[in-house]
């Protein structure tokens, strides 16, 4: 045997030697896909098998609804002020009172004249004394005329209703005297609602 003899030897030698590498790598490759297989295939059991018992225990576990909550209603009793008896005496804290005059100069035999209004804002309708409407004419601390002395007669009750004006018309004949002759001068004259917080009322004879 020569050379050749042992080329061949050396050949198969390597051939076997590939043989045996190929099919160990053949078994590792066919070991990994067979692990991969079996991992898969569980885990998609498992990822079926889950959601069942994901949904059965959130049946068992959830809670039943809430109840309705009772309607609570609160009622507010709002107690009215007292009315004002019909014909009782006027409150003045409810009494709006004005004096207005005429005009501002009166020539000649023109006499003067003041308008007196009393409204009511109370409740109900009251009486009020017009005998405590008094019209004071005066010119610097000379006190010339007033209404409540020269009236004739007793003064009237009027029936005050609320927001309706009660009015008096008050005139001055220009006389210092309710029963002299002895006539006012010409000048400026002041005329003032007495108990009243109206307007005073500046006005000149001529």
């Amino acid at each position: 045997m020569g050379a050749n003899t042992e080329r061949d030897q050396d050949g198969s030698g390597l051939d076997r030697y590939w043989r045996r590498r190929v099919w160990t790598l053949a078994g590792v490759l066919g070991a990994v896909g067979l692990l991969a297989w079996t991992c898969q295939g569980g885990t998609g059991g498992a990822g079926e098998d889950e959601p069942g018992r994901d949904v059965g225990a959130a049946e068992r576990t959830s809670a039943p609804p809430p109840s309705a909550m009772p309607t609570v209603t609160v009622t507010t009793t709002t107690t009215p002020a007292p009315e004002q008896a019909d014909g009782g005496p006027c409150d003045r804290d409810d009494l709006v009172v004005n004096m207005s005059a005429a005009r501002n100069v009166y020539a000649g035999a023109e006499r003067p004249e003041f308008r007196v209004t009393v409204v009511s804002t109370g409740e109900g309708s009251c009486a009020f004394d017009t005998g405590s409407l008094e019209v004071r004419i005066t010119s610097g601390a000379d006190r010339v005329w007033s209404s409540a002395k020269c009236r004739k007669g007793a003064a009237p009750k009027a029936t005050l209703r609320r927001g309706i004006p009660y009015v008096d018309d008050v005139v001055w004949d220009r006389r210092r005297d309710c029963k002299g002759t002895v006539r006012a001068r010409p000048g400026t004259y002041v005329a003032t609602l007495k108990g009243a917080r109206a307007k005073k009322e500046i006005f000149a004879l001529r």
